[in-house]
């Protein structure tokens, strides 16, 4: 009899936990079910950095074939969550980002290189929608890489070509720091949306099949983005604004957009994202550490000390659960269709995870709440992953499409200080 190409998944069922009839049971039994049967996508984890950062990028001391501590992510926990396919993050903090961007981003693909050379039974390479099916069917994880933020391209089309080629399927347009060609959520307002340099690498972007990814950025680059790109649109790690007041979500007023796009939101798993107490919690605090600068000066060890007399005042709420998240899921289907949500964890980046939701392990969790709810499983299946691969064979169609009609993009941010003065 052949060896289950999902041992940790098949331990699970085994377990005691799932030898009693349950009606919990039951609906984790078919959700394992439909892990196997279809490619589970995650839009976003930052394994990547976690490696480089804490371990030196040595996968001696991050021996993630084993389990490391610590991480959110490795492979038994892939293999315990059903995980298909993983976009993997290429990230660094902006003042990194600026310094040495595309240097840290090549290394970090080298780094995933390795990790797909050191377990080939593990991981395969994808490029493409048909690449992670291929893996599915080969029992493994479809390996692809995701850019979060624009900054590693130094406003240059040539250079994100070269991302590309690389094998970067998707890129984030900014992260926390608005670029010289597009505004961030959670930064100043420059452009009013996209440059018009901005808008030539969403143009570029859909022509080399590299999905544009608007997690991140201001509600005005959500919208241009959605209304100027042929091909569908990413938000790789986004919630829903209506349930949580946070500029990195979702508002209603572009959910309902994104159909007509085709795109698709993956939903963030982020304490402070999807859960209000959370984030209340987290601006008093962020105002507490203001008012304690504000009265020490420079004295970082005092303000230290103060923000954690604090929060010993003033413990943090409960962590949301895996309701809580599927709260987020039901909300995007609503509005913007059942076609048009994902799973997008952040895991690895995150400090603060949902309860049943704490690794790559628990996806199951997740779907089965998606069926106590109601959902059928050919919906189901689309939120685990389908939306997502559909979006991605959609992007390359229209890829070759416009390869067709004209050729690399030959725009430079010069352009923008030209339109400026005319």
């Amino acid at each position: 009899m052949p060896r289950s190409p999902w041992p940790a998944l098949a331990a699970l069922l085994l377990a005691s936990p799932l030898g009693a009839q349950t009606p919990d049971s039951v609906l984790l039994r078919r959700a394992l079910r439909l892990h196997r049967a279809a490619p589970m996508v995650d839009g976003h984890n930052d394994m990547l950095w976690e490696i480089r950062n804490r371990f030196g990028s040595s996968l001696d001391s991050a021996d993630i074939g084993r389990g490391v501590p610590g991480l959110q992510t490795d492979v038994p926990r892939l293999r315990a969550g059903g995980v298909g396919a993983q976009f993997w993050s290429l990230w660094a903090p902006t003042a990194q980002a600026q310094q040495s961007g595309p240097k840290i981003i090549l290394e970090q693909i080298d780094l995933l290189r390795r990790i797909e050379r050191r377990w080939p039974g593990v991981f395969l390479p994808a490029r493409s929608a048909a690449d992670i099916e291929r893996a599915h069917r080969l029992h493994r994880v479809a390996s692809l890489m995701g850019m979060e933020g624009g900054d590693y391209i130094q406003n240059s089309l040539p250079l994100l070509r070269d991302f590309y080629d690389l094998g970067v399927r998707y890129m984030t347009l900014t992260w926390n720091a608005t670029l010289p060609w597009a505004d961030a959520a959670t930064d100043s307002v420059q452009h009013g949306g996209l440059s018009p340099f901005g808008r030539e690498v969403v143009r570029e972007m859909n022509r080399l099949g590299m999905l544009v990814d608007v997690s991140h950025v201001s509600d005005s680059v959500m919208a241009q983005v959605l209304r100027l790109s042929e091909a569908p649109v990413i938000f790789s790690h986004s919630s829903a604004r209506a349930l949580v007041d946070h500029k990195r979500d979702v508002p209603d007023a572009i959910l309902r957009m994104v159909p007509a796009n085709g795109g698709v939101v993956m939903v963030n798993f982020y304490c402070f994202f999807t859960d209000s107490a959370t984030l209340r919690w987290g601006r008093e605090q962020g105002q507490a550490r203001a008012q304690l600068a504000q009265q020490v000066g420079g004295d970082t060890a005092r303000v230290r000390q103060g923000v954690d007399a604090w929060t010993a005042a003033h413990p943090q709420p409960p962590r949301p659960t895996v309701a809580t998240i599927a709260d987020h899921i039901d909300h995007v289907a609503r509005v913007a269709g059942v076609d048009h949500v994902g799973y997008g964890s952040d895991f690895d980046g995150i400090d603060c995870a949902p309860q049943g939701l704490e690794d790559a392990g628990m996806f199951p969790n997740l779907t089965a709440e998606l069926l106590r709810r109601g959902w059928s499983e050919g919906d189901v299946m689309k939120a685990m992953g389908g939306n997502l691969i559909r979006a991605f064979r959609q992007a390359e169609l229209v890829a070759r499409r416009l390869q067709r009609e004209r050729g690399p993009g030959t725009a430079t941010i010069a352009m923008d200080s030209v339109r400026a003065g005319s």
